[in-house]
């Protein structure tokens, strides 16, 4: 009979781990909580730097799943874990020989940074509201009017001691970029500003979008940090900063505020980790075994990752990480 491995979480790394595992020759099993495959890819619109439709992807990777014929269980959730096996929140026991988490990341709850007023005032987003409202063409202002000035703040929960996110995101920075270039190009005649302590242009193809977004779309990039934000009587949004290079205190008033969340680590993590014996970060991403030679690997033999369960990563690492996280598992239960 063929070797079974649990492959938790049905993201892109869950999914891509799964088809290397069946193409090894090893039975995969994915566990997904939610109804449907895909993960947060499920809510993006297009993918930087190449504005790939995200729909494209992720029903590739859904035929490719279906068409290996592998065993998905929807609606499940993990409370336990070890190299042998699983423990469903519904009681259920499930064997194997190997599990590779691939649970992902959580994103961060705006709602905590008070000083924002996400949730509270009108026309204050996140940019996982964006991407919804561009999935369903409809990006407008609370009373569905076009916004004359769009101001994107980044790093909101990530690299912040206040909120215990110490950690960077990655991926936020390209991803404003992203967001602000598609706003231009719905609203050409909006002032789209972006607010950064630093700008992180790590990937490729990632700079070449930084420079396109100020030179080709007009974007402005301000240097410095929102300190807070409040309604106005005609229903926008005034911010206070600080412009860092020019040590000069500014004030403005904007039509939409997006506020650009990061990644946090899964809130079960811990729970899963203290019943398994598995090493968590201070960040409480999972421990790699080793950041160069057993990145995959956990603490534990039989236990591997894959994706954003350790840290914060763009799709194309997490679909490649997948690869050397299903090569590892299946060397192991073929020893």
């Amino acid at each position: 009979m063929k070797k079974r491995v649990i492959v938790i979480g049905g993201g892109v790394a869950g999914m891509q781990t799964a088809l290397r595992l069946a193409q090894q020759g090893v039975e995969p099993l994915i566990i997904e909580k939610e109804p449907e495959l895909g993960g947060k890819l499920r809510g993006w619109h297009v993918l930087f730097p190449s504005f790939t439709p995200a729909r494209e992807v992720l029903a590739e990777l859904r035929r490719r799943v279906g068409e290996a014929g592998i065993e998905c269980r929807m609606s499940a959730e993990v409370r336990e874990l070890s190299p042998r096996g699983v423990v469903l929140a519904d009681g259920e026991r499930l064997s194997c020989e190997a599990v590779v988490m691939a649970s992902g990341f959580t994103l961060f709850d705006a709602s905590i940074k008070e000083e924002y007023g996400y949730g509270i005032y009108d026309n204050v987003y996140t940019t996982v509201d964006i991407e919804r409202m561009l999935n369903e063409g409809r990006v407008a202002k609370a009373d569905g009017s076009r916004p004359r000035r769009i101001a994107f703040l980044h790093c909101v929960g990530s690299r912040d001691e206040k909120v215990c996110q110490q950690h960077c995101s990655r991926v936020c920075c390209i991803t404003g970029v992203k967001q602000a270039m598609e706003m231009k190009q719905l609203f050409p005649e909006a002032d789209v500003f972006n607010f950064y302590m630093d700008i992180r242009m790590f990937g490729p193809g990632y700079e070449e979008m930084y420079r396109e977004a100020q030179q080709k779309y007009n974007i402005h990039f301000v240097r410095g940090r929102i300190s807070e934000a409040s309604p106005t009587i005609d229903g926008r949004v005034q911010i206070k900063a600080e412009d860092t290079l020019t040590g000069r205190p500014l004030r403005m008033s904007v039509d939409m505020l997006v506020l650009i969340v990061g990644m946090r680590a899964n809130d079960d993590n811990g729970t899963l980790a203290e019943g398994a014996g598995l090493r968590r970060l201070s960040s409480g991403f999972m421990a790699p075994r080793d950041l160069f030679l057993g990145n995959v690997r956990s603490n534990v033999d039989g236990i591997f990752y894959a994706g954003t369960i350790t840290a914060p990563k763009n799709i194309g690492e997490s679909l490649n990480e997948a690869i050397a996280a299903a090569d590892a598992a299946a060397q192991y239960v073929a020893e």
